[in-house]
């Protein structure tokens, strides 16, 4: 059986680039999107198993800042998909005590898009069973990039001394600043890069590389990793004595 919430050896805060989607759907012989279809329902799975796997945190990447360079076909179909996963699924996250926020920059996106991740955000705001953290439009450098503006402007504006800064200051103007660090970070479909993901937030985080593609990815399977992620030894730097 997989670890449960009682085990204190497990992650606190789980981070996964949801991987494989299309050659999921490719290996069936079916579009792209049909397999970015069978993601969002595995989302719902994976969502519903954190409590019992005593993960409190789950971030998610979504959809990249260089996923634009795909088909036009393609982006538009995962904002159409993006749109009717909210609408679809705000219910039942708000029930089962969910808390969703949205991380990345929402200038590039559709405004009835943003409009629909603002009221998500607002009407779970009070949930605290699982904090479901969802990346659109994301890219570590990108993120850091714009922290480092609005750290910019409070120096300029005079309400920052520049000697005061430090890795906590910059910390607390990322998309992230109200979420602890990722303990693990999952990337379904066998690639082994981090695909700017989480940069910043991840630096001693343990990573698990799965050849399973994500609309494949059972709770059953997020539980064994679990399981293995509870018998690692993290040090942060330093050595046991």
């Amino acid at each position: 059986m997989a670890a449960k919430s009682q085990n204190e050896n497990g992650p606190q805060h789980v981070a996964i680039i949801m991987d494989g989607n299309g050659r999921w759907a490719q290996n069936r012989g079916r579009p792209r999107l049909f397999g970015h279809q069978a993601g969002a329902k595995r989302v719902r799975d994976i969502v519903k198993a954190c409590p019992d796997l005593g993960i409190k945190y789950l971030t998610i990447f979504a959809f990249s800042t260089e996923n634009w360079k795909r088909t036009q076909t393609e982006v538009a179909g995962l904002m159409t998909l993006f749109r009717r996963y909210i609408q679809s699924e705000a219910k039942a996250l708000l029930k089962a005590g969910v808390r969703v926020r949205f991380i990345g920059d929402r200038d590039r996106l559709e405004a009835n898009l943003v409009s629909l991740m603002n009221e998500l955000e607002e009407m779970t705001a009070h949930n605290d069973a699982v904090h479901l953290t969802i990346a659109i439009n994301y890219g570590g450098r990108d993120e850091v990039a714009r922290a480092t503006k609005r750290l910019a402007r409070e120096v300029a504006a005079g309400r920052l001394d520049p000697e005061d800064v430090n890795d906590e200051t910059l910390a607390s103007f990322l998309d992230t600043c109200l979420l602890p660090d990722p303990d693990l970070v999952i990337r379904t479909s066998g690639e082994a890069r981090i695909s700017n993901f989480l940069l910043w937030q991840s630096a001693y985080a343990e990573y698990e590389f799965t050849p399973v593609l994500w609309p494949d990815f059972t709770p059953k399977v997020f539980g064994e990793i679990i399981d293995k992620y509870a018998l690692r030894d993290r040090r942060y730097g330093g050595v046991k004595a």
